[in-house]
C-alpha cells in the first residue's frame, strides 16, 4: 500500500492549492481527482465564465463604437465559437495545474476518493478497479455542485444547471434564470449581450441579494436599461414542458404569472459535495449539510482535514486556497493566523462588476455602530468617462468613532480589480483619514476609492 505524508481528496482550487504548499513544505504529497485537474473552478466555474463574459463584452464594446468614433457593419456573434473559446481557455488553464503538478512531485491518483478508518483512501478508477491508500494526513477538499431544487429538477435540456448553460449547442432566444446570486447575474449579462430575452426570477426582495442594497438597486437599474426582466419577491411554483419550449409558473406579489422561454436556468446554489466519500464510516461530524472543524481545519477525527466547499464560510475558490494553506501549514508546525471570514472579498463579473468586502450599511448600523458612509459616484470619475463607463460607484463605510473602515462596496467597470485595495486597507487597520491622505493617481477609476473615504469626511473635492 502506497502511503503518503499528506494524501488530498479533490483538485480544485483549495485541493491542489494544499498540495503544493504541503509539497513545498517538504510533504510527500498525493492528488486524489475523479474528473479534472483545477475541480469546477477551473473546468466548469470561475476561469470559463470569465472567457464567456470576455466574448459578450467584445460584442458589446462593437455593438456601441460608433459612441466612440468607430464604424463597424456586418458584425455578428458566432455562438459555437463563443462557447469553444471558453472551453479552450478552461483547457489550457488545466494543462497548467499538471504542469504545476509535475514539477511540485505530486502524484495524480485519477479516480473518486473514498475516506476510510486508520487514515485510509480507497479510490476507484474509471474501469471500476479499486487500490487502497495510506496517509498521516487526509485532506477532504471535495467541493460543491449546483443545487437542485425538488420544483426545479434539471434534465440537462430544457431546465438546466451552470455547467449546461456554459455549453448550450445553440443559442436560445428566451431563458428564465431562477436565482440571481453570482452565478445567475453573470449568466444574465452573457446571455443578454448575446441577443437572448432574459428574464430573471428572484425569491428575495433585491437582486444580488448578499450585496449592499444600494449595489442591488444600482445593478438592478442597469440591468433593466439592457431589456432584462427582473421578479423579485417571487419564485417559480412549477414548469410546463411543452415541444416548443417551457411555460414558468411564477408566483409574485400580485398573483401567477406564466413566462415562455426556451431554457430555465437553475441557478439557486450549491450543495456540498460530502455524499459517498467515507464520512459517517469514519465518524466525521457533519452539521447543516457541512463538515464540522476547527479554525485549522481539523475534522473531530485526528489525521482528517476539509476545505473549501464542503466546509462553513464563503463558497469561493479563493477562500478555499487559502484554507488549503492555512491547513497545511498548520500541519507542518507552523503558527499560521486563522482566516478572518469578516475580509473576504466577494466578486460579481457581470457588466458592471460588484465586488465588496466586509459589512454592508444595513449590517454595520444593526452592528450598532455609528457611521460615516461616503459615495464616489463614477459619472465624476473622468477616467471612467473617458473609457465610456459611467454606470456605478464606490460605498464606503467607516465606524464614526474610530475611523475603521467597516465595508467598501463598488460597482462599475473593472471594481473586481480594485477591492484588493479595501482588504489590505481593513487588514492594516488603516483609518478614514489615513486613506484620505493615500495619494491615488489621477487619472484613474481608482482614486473614486480617496474620494469617497472623502465624501465620508465631508472633504470631497470633485462632486
Amino acid at each position: 500500500m502506497k502511503q503518503y505524508d499528506v494524501l488530498v481528496i479533490g483538485a480544485g482550487p483549495g485541493g491542489y492549492v494544499a498540495a503544493i504548499r504541503a509539497s513545498q513544505l517538504g510533504f510527500k504529497v498525493g492528488v486524489v481527482e475523479r474528473e479534472a485537474l483545477g475541480g469546477i473552478c477551473l473546468n466548469w466555474g470561475c476561469i470559463p465564465t470569465k472567457a464567456l463574459l470576455k466574448s459578450a463584452n467584445v460584442y458589446d464594446y462593437i455593438n456601441h463604437a460608433d459612441e466612440y468614433g468607430i464604424k463597424i457593419s456586418g458584425h455578428k456573434a458566432d455562438f459555437s465559437a463563443v462557447v469553444k473559446r471558453s472551453r479552450d481557455v478552461a483547457e489550457k488553464m488545466s494543462g497548467g495545474v499538471q504542469f504545476l503538478m509535475k514539477k511540485n512531485k505530486i502524484d495524480v491518483i485519477m479516480g473518486t476518493g473514498k475516506i476510510h478508518p486508520e487514515k485510509q483512501v480507497e479510490v476507484t478508477d474509471s474501469s471500476n478497479k479499486k487500490n487502497t491508500y495510506s496517509a498521516k494526513h487526509i485532506v477532504i477538499a471535495t467541493g460543491a455542485r449546483s443545487r437542485q431544487l425538488p420544483n426545479l429538477p434539471q434534465d440537462g435540456k430544457q431546465v438546466i444547471g451552470y455547467r449546461d448553460a456554459m455549453v448550450l449547442p445553440k443559442m436560445p432566444k428566451k431563458m428564465v434564470i431562477v436565482g440571481s446570486g453570482a452565478i445567475g447575474v453573470e449568466f444574465a449579462y452573457f446571455y443578454n449581450a448575446m441577443g437572448v430575452d432574459i428574464t430573471i426570477v428572484e425569491y428575495l426582495p433585491n437582486i444580488v441579494p448578499v450585496e449592499d442594497v444600494d449595489i442591488s438597486k444600482q445593478l438592478e437599474k442597469t440591468f433593466k436599461k439592457k431589456g432584462i426582466n427582473i421578479m423579485t419577491n417571487s419564485s417559480v411554483e412549477k414548469i410546463e414542458k411543452t415541444s416548443k419550449g417551457c411555460k414558468v409558473v411564477v408566483k409574485t406579489s400580485k398573483g401567477e404569472e406564466k413566462v415562455d422561454c426556451d431554457i430555465v436556468l437553475s441557478a439557486v446554489g450549491i450543495q456540498p459535495n460530502i455524499e459517498n466519500i467515507g464520512l459517517e464510516e469514519t465518524g466525521i461530524v457533519v452539521d447543516g449539510g457541512k463538515i464540522v472543524v476547527d479554525d485549522f481545519y481539523q475534522t473531530n477525527i485526528p489525521g482528517y482535514y476539509a476545505i473549501g466547499d464542503v466546509v462553513a464560510g464563503q463558497a469561493l475558490a479563493h477562500v478555499a486556497s487559502a484554507e488549503g494553506i492555512t491547513c497545511v501549514e498548520k500541519i507542518a508546525g507552523h503558527h499560521p493566523e486563522a482566516i478572518d471570514y469578516n475580509n473576504i472579498p466577494g466578486c460579481t463579473y457581470c457588466s458592471p462588476e460588484i465586488a465588496s468586502v466586509g459589512m454592508t450599511e444595513r449590517a454595520a448600523k444593526e452592528a450598532g455602530y455609528e457611521l460615516k458612509v461616503g459615495k464616489f459616484p463614477f459619472s465624476a470619475s473622468g477616467k471612467a468617462s473617458a473609457a465610456g463607463h459611467n454606470d456605478g460607484f464606490i460605498k464606503l463605510i467607516f465606524d464614526a468613532k474610530y475611523g475603521e473602515l467597516l465595508g467598501g462596496h463598488m460597482i462599475g467597470a473593472n471594481v473586481t480589480e480594485m477591492i484588493a485595495e479595501i482588504v489590505a486597507l481593513r487588514k492594516l487597520e488603516t483609518t478614514g483619514q489615513e486613506l484620505i491622505k493615500t495619494i491615488h493617481p489621477h487619472p484613474t477609476m481608482s482614486e473614486a476609492i480617496m474620494e469617497a473615504a472623502a465624501a465620508a469626511y465631508g472633504e470631497v473635492i470633485h462632486m
